[in-house]
């Protein structure tokens, strides 16, 4: 009988054991995500490039969902937090739509961090391209999931678009209720979308709900892989810059920072200050180039050892590093 016992004793010590490494629960362990150098990542045309001796890197947040024995290791992690899924993802959100959303930022954040260099060196967005590029969508409007940022709108309904003026025009002027036909390039493919303008999202005007921008004046690829959201926008700004002109920003250095860029070049605050501070640290990095609305938390964390320097716009952080 007692032998009994402790077969069953040992069964369901095993059940227990597998069901910890086995089964997810509603938790999140928040940590220091890649740092990579973003030189290598952005390719271009029918310009010279000229390589930095030193690197930009953008840094990012890991999020990894927890088995009761992750939960154990990430709580004995100092530099990981453990968070409820319901805080990442709010009202119940599918993880994979909010993963589409991430990388659609990044790549808005990508068409952002170009046009502000263009504007700063190439006369755009005066100076453009053929046809207007999508650089964001609004979401539950018509252009949500059938338009993405970079694709290139070519014409609507026949009539070809020579800038972004041109194209809202043209969408401005359909009726509600109304169907658009837009002809698209898609990494060089051609594409058709029919896209319906009515009252969307938040808004009771009719909309087929799509941001354009003028199309770049030369071809401009940026590389990301499974890296979401918007914050890389700085770096990524910065990164191409150096390659577009003569000199040396990083003077050798790595310098690592975040932030998201607007059209304007305004750098905007972002999350997890934190976690990037540690993970620029852990690549090397000697100066962080931190968005002034963050500044105080990066502080507060106790800077990692490294030189924090606050920035407002893209132009800002240009400056320090040619003053240094």
């Amino acid at each position: 009988m007692l032998r009994w016992k402790r077969v069953v004793l040992y069964v369901a010590i095993g059940a227990i054991a597998g069901l910890a490494v086995t089964v997810y629960l509603p938790w999140y362990a928040v940590g220091p995500g890649p740092a990579r150098a973003v030189q290598p990542l952005i390719r271009f045309q029918d310009r010279t490039r000229y390589e930095s001796q030193g690197n930009f890197v953008m840094t990012s947040v890991r999020y990894t969902r927890l088995t009761g024995f992750d939960m154990l290791l990430a709580w004995l992690d100092p530099d990981r937090a453990i968070v409820a899924r319901s805080v990442l993802y709010p009202d119940g959100e599918d993880v994979q739509v909010e993963r589409d959303r991430a990388i659609s930022q990044m790549d808005s954040s990508k068409l952002d961090a170009s046009a502000v260099v263009l504007k700063a060196l190439e006369g755009y967005p005066k100076d453009h391209g053929d046809g207007v590029l999508v650089e964001s969508v609004v979401t539950g409007c018509a252009a949500d999931g059938e338009l993405f940022p970079g694709d290139r709108i070519l014409s609507i309904d026949g009539t070809p678009t020579d800038s972004y003026r041109q194209a809202s025009r043209a969408i401005e002027a359909a009726p509600s209720g109304s169907t658009l036909t837009f002809d698209l390039s898609v990494d060089g493919d051609p594409e058709t979308v029919d896209l319906v303008r009515e009252p969307c999202g938040d808004s009771a005007k009719p909309l087929v709900g799509v941001r354009m921008i003028n199309s770049f004046p030369f071809d401009v690829q940026i590389s990301s892989g499974e890296i979401g959201g918007p914050s890389a926008g700085l770096m990524w700004a910065l990164g191409l810059y150096d390659l577009l002109t003569p000199g040396d920003l990083t003077g050798g250095r790595t310098i690592a920072g975040t932030g998201q860029i607007a059209l304007d070049g305004t750098v905007i605050p972002i999350g997890g200050i934190e976690e990037k501070l540690t993970a620029a640290a852990d690549a090397g990095a000697t100066v962080f180039l931190v968005p002034q609305g963050n500044m105080e938390a990066a502080r507060a964390s106790g800077g990692h050892g490294l030189e924090l320097v606050p920035v407002a716009t893209f132009d800002d952080a240009r400056s320090y590093l040619a003053g240094r």
